[in-house]
């Protein structure tokens, strides 16, 4: 506590502190999200199996656009990194290594925890579909990493675009998330997989222009007004057609009413984005800047800042593992004998939600405990190499090819959490995942730790613009 007393009081004046509980609330609503909609049951062989109870609460799919918060990620996504890309003008690649050891160190203890594991447990004589079900169970929130690290390589160049054409950039990437959904009813699904980065692309893209609004940046004319000002008359207009757009698409349109992924329907809203999310990205979005005074004004108290203050210290940390926390639990549940499988929908199913996620909370608070300081260590380049690489090997990565190898690392990163992701669910791998996948991600991450080491050249060394990272 007294960490997270410091640093709230070293908070500056200019910081947007609502962007930080916006994030705070978001992976708690996240959280609690998956831990009630999770059913873990026993199959007719009496093996553990889980699945969403979703399905099966059809009266909750509405709901879903109430907890569907991950559009709020990306908006504030695009606020932070517009504004710590800022501070980094010119030199692109020292900004992408630094964001890389905020993000990937925190997901490289949990991938490396999750094949050690499993490698034990095939040691062990534990069915391989079993490990590989357990590691596809824990490695879910890896998905949404994979796209957010996509779109932190893409945001140099993305915000290039947005100082240039503002507005009219997320315009074009929604108009290509609506011929990916044409693609898609049409049978031609693999046309619309282009919209995993578009519509995620699209509202990180507004959160440039939310930024933009508080550094007041060139407010633009036209298509290229590069401000989104916190106003009622822009917040309202934004409120009522995302609503609007979002009843017209759901109730009288292709869209399914839920904002969460539901086996065995035709067209899913969330994987990837379709414009029935991107109409509630919008009602979300007015809604926000509607909020956004007086949850200024209520974040200068001490209490409440603290608080976004501490969720945001382990906010990577809790959300990758908190299905690991939940699948602790259901593991010393099923070892036990205690692990109770009621009807889902039923009084006895709902009076179990509440044991269940208070024990899947104090298993993620014990988790958080001890793995929040991979996530809290500083990410700046130590500018330290370490002592088995050559001089003159850390010459060569003081120059030119550091942005290329930054940017094949990254795609590293990404192709191996990605071929993870969408590996079956089934599949016989000893360390609970494809081979080449974990390989691919361990090699990405190694390249980009191996470069935060070394600094880079100074700016006379190299391009007339580039800094130290």
């Amino acid at each position: 506590m007294r960490r997270v007393r410091q640093l709230a009081d070293r908070t500056p004046p200019s910081r947007e502190r609502f962007v930080d509980l916006l994030r705070a609330v978001a992976i708690i609503l996240v959280v609690l999200g998956h831990w009630l909609v999770t059913v873990i049951e026993y199959d007719a062989d009496g093996d553990l199996t889980g699945r969403s109870a979703l399905p099966h609460l059809t009266w909750a799919h509405p709901l879903t656009w109430l907890v569907q918060v991950l559009p709020i990620f990306f908006l504030v996504g695009g606020f932070a990194n517009a504004a710590s890309l800022a501070g980094h003008r010119g030199d692109a690649t020292g900004w992408l290594l630094r964001r890389s050891g905020r993000l990937v160190r925190p997901a490289t203890v949990l991938m490396a925890a999750l094949a050690g594991v499993a490698f034990g447990a095939r040691l062990l004589g534990v069915e391989p579909e079993q490990v590989r079900l357990a590691v596809w169970f824990a490695s879910i929130p890896i998905w949404f990493l994979t796209a957010y690290l996509a779109i932190v390589l893409l945001t140099p160049v993305m915000y290039a675009l947005h100082e240039r054409f503002g507005l009219a950039v997320p315009l074009v990437l929604v108009g290509l998330v609506a011929l990916g959904d044409l693609a898609r009813l049409g049978g031609i699904g693999w046309l619309g997989r282009g919209n995993f980065l578009f519509g995620w692309l699209a509202i990180h893209q507004v959160g440039f222009a939310w930024r933009d609004e508080r550094a007041n940046a060139p407010p633009g004319r036209g298509l290229r007004r590069r401000r989104l000002p916190a106003r009622p008359r822009v917040a309202v207009p934004l409120l009522l057609v995302g609503l609007a757009g979002l009843l017209v698409a759901t109730l009288l349109g292709p869209y399914p009413v839920s904002m969460i992924n539901i086996p065995g329907e035709r067209l899913h809203n969330m994987s990837p984005p379709t414009l029935a999310l991107i109409a509630l990205a919008t009602a979300q979005l007015g809604l926000i800047l509607l909020l956004r005074n007086p949850a200024e004004r209520w974040l200068q108290r001490p209490r409440p800042w603290r608080f976004a203050v501490a969720v945001n210290s382990v906010i990577l940390t809790v959300f990758l593992w908190h299905v690991s926390a939940l699948l602790l639990v259901v593991g010393a549940l099923h070892l036990l004998g205690w692990l109770p499988t009621p009807p889902v929908g039923s009084a006895a199913w709902w009076l179990w939600r509440i044991p269940w996620l208070v024990m899947a909370a104090l298993v993620l608070g014990g988790l958080a405990a001890i793995l929040a300081r991979f996530e809290a260590r500083d990410a700046r380049a130590p500018n330290t190499p370490p002592r088995w690489l050559p001089s003159g090997v850390a010459a060569v990565l003081r120059r030119r090819p550091r942005a290329a190898l930054t940017v094949a690392g990254f795609g590293a990163v990404v192709l191996g959490l990605l071929g993870n992701s969408l590996a079956p669910s089934d599949g016989d791998y000893w360390f609970g995942m494809p081979t080449g996948a974990l390989a691919a991600y361990l090699l990405g991450a190694a390249l980009l730790r191996l470069l935060r080491s070394v600094p880079a050249a100074p700016p006379s060394a190299t391009q007339p613009h580039s800094a130290r990272s």
